[in-house]
């Protein structure tokens, strides 16, 4: 039996899956923390995957290994391969200002149609520019820059800055990376920082591979999302995934150029495109008014399945810490249509599954208006494992909504990826005993659910 590996480097903690690579079959798994905050060192994801990889049984038997990661993000390393400061991660928003200025001056049509996205605060090429306004000596520093997985996958190999490797789906999120002709626009990052001289990853193809000083192959690693698609064996399917970030996916023989920035028009883990929209507070919203009321997420859950749908007219707008869908980075969350009547418990956590669904259903009609099908939702991420979410989503969406089992999907599709790497061939190979049949979910759709939203986003919005 030859033996593949799949990390999945999270905003929260590394997770490691050792599969069989030809059936798929889970053979052990590890995990291990990493530190919160939206800046980190990148020596505490190197800590946890070691940790996670002792804790998942070693690599001696393993033949490849893929490293998917949180997408965007800023590490910047020295001519010597030294971390000059910590790195920005997706979720730091602030360069808010850095990427307004940067749509201003080249217009967001202009940046749709060259690398497929609007720069928003999370992707790379914001932190530069906001790096060389605020950090100039940082910036002066840096020889090379990099994404999360891709500096993993360099200290596995090791090397000197120039060897260190990507994918096409992660560097489509930094907003200097053509994924149609496959070449970094160095304009644009001249644009954003003033530099001509930096060093860039290599990309390599979606089956392409390098090899570690012990002789382990590294496979080419994907950002998250793309991975995720990957690991759930999706098809054609729109894959909603419910995590820190709620992120509505669909796989696309063609890059969308949608100059509201509302679709993210990324590559995925093979030679196709990942249209994507993202926001912010998805999990995250759950677990607040959780902690708001007191109570554990179970009992949330029990609670919004007993409030009427539409909570009675209450409504949460769950920008909680900015928002990235709308781009709205200094926002908070708003509450809307509390009366002494309606200021119940149940319909706060009604309104707050409510609000994140309906921020996700946002996401799902700007992927239609990009001519995307959307005949049902596979949904995966923490929160798909609650009932309410389960049960109140298709009402929300108006569409079935499939949930598979719960598991690893970013680090399955890392050593879905892997093992890609060991066989070669046109496409991943298909690994039936990884599938998770899935489970279908079906309601009629609440018009009221969307319009009250819509009306109080609005308000909102117009503040």
């Amino acid at each position: 039996m030859t033996l593949v590996a799949g990390v999945d480097s999270s905003t929260q903690s590394c997770k490691v899956v050792v599969r069989d690579a030809e059936t798929g079959r889970l053979v052990r798994s590890g995990r291990a923390p990493h530190p919160p905050g939206t800046e980190v060192h990148p020596e505490h994801w190197w800590t946890a995957l070691r940790r996670a990889i002792a804790q998942a049984g070693g690599l001696d038997d393993v033949a490849a290994l893929a490293v998917a990661g949180q997408q965007h993000g800023l590490v910047c390393l020295d001519a010597d391969g030294g971390v000059v400061r910590d790195a920005l991660l997706w979720n730091d928003t602030r360069s808010a200002d850095a990427a307004e200025k940067l749509v201003d001056e080249l217009g967001a049509a202009v940046w749709a149609q060259r690398t497929g996205s609007v720069p928003v605060a999370s992707f790379t090429v914001t932190k530069l520019r906001w790096l060389a306004e605020h950090e100039p000596d940082h910036l002066a520093r840096t020889a090379a820059v990099c994404l999360p997985h891709d500096w993993l996958t360099w200290r596995l190999r090791g090397g000197a800055i120039d060897s260190v490797t990507t994918d096409r789906s992660d560097a489509s999120g930094t907003g200097y990376f053509d994924s149609v002709t496959g070449e970094y626009c160095l304009d644009l990052i001249e644009l954003a920082c003033g530099r001509t001289d930096l060093v860039l990853p290599v990309v390599l193809e979606p089956d392409g591979s390098t090899r570690s000083a012990s002789g382990l192959r590294l496979a080419a690693g994907a950002g998250d999302n793309a991975a995720a698609y990957l690991g759930v064996g999706a098809g054609t399917d729109v894959v909603v995934s419910l995590g820190t970030s709620g992120v509505v996916s669909a796989s696309s023989p063609r890059r969308p150029a949608d100059p509201t920035g509302i679709v993210a028009g990324f590559a995925d883990a093979t030679d196709r495109h990942l249209p994507l929209v993202c926001t912010l507070n998805a999990a995250r919203v759950l677990d607040t008014t959780a902690g708001l009321l007191g109570i554990d997420l179970p009992t949330l859950s029990e609670l919004a399945l007993s409030a009427p749908a539409g909570a009675e007219g209450v409504v949460l707008v769950p920008y909680l810490d900015g928002e990235r869908t709308p781009n709205l980075p200094f926002a908070t969350g708003a509450l809307h249509g509390l009366t002494t009547a309606t200021a119940t418990r149940a319909n706060l956590a009604r309104a707050a599954v409510e609000g994140m669904l309906c921020g996700i259903a946002d996401g799902l009609e700007a992927l239609t208006a990009q001519g995307v099908s959307t005949p049902a939702v596979r949904l995966i991420g923490g929160a798909a494992a609650l009932a309410a979410v389960r049960e109140i989503a298709p009402t929300v969406f108006g569409v079935p909504v499939l949930v598979p089992e719960p598991g690893e999907y970013v680090a399955d599709g890392a050593a879905r990826q892997a093992a890609w790497a060991l066989t070669g061939g046109d496409a991943p190979p298909a690994w039936p005993e990884s599938a998770s049949p899935a489970r279908t979910y079906e309601a009629p759709a609440v018009a009221a659910i969307r319009e009250r939203y819509r009306d109080a986003r609005t308000k909102y919005v117009r503040r």
